[in-house]
């Protein structure tokens, strides 16, 4: 993953208000082996952190996946979506 290249005026609440996360929701459709292939395929995520966001996400409701730029997530939102999983930006 790129990462972002600040500018000189840049200032630091700048950067922040531009952070984003990915929120993963608990579903009952699903299964946890779908939820962890697909966070794996789409997220980059390794097989221990989506197993354990997939876990986090059940016991808790929700789980923030990834964060970064709203063009870095949105494809991954539109894509876990589209799987029929339920995440937000936030």
């Amino acid at each position: 993953m790129k990462k972002q290249q600040l500018k000189p005026n840049d200032s630091p609440s700048d950067v922040l208000t531009n952070r984003m996360e990915l929120i993963l929701y608990n579903d009952d459709v699903n299964s946890f082996d779908f939820i962890i292939e697909s966070l794996i395929e789409v997220c980059d995520h390794d097989a221990v952190q989506a197993e354990q966001c997939a876990m986090l996400a059940h016991y808790k409701g929700k789980c923030g996946i990834k964060s970064g730029t709203l063009s870095e997530l949105t494809p991954m939102n539109n894509e876990l979506n589209n799987r029929g999983i339920s995440t937000v930006l936030s």
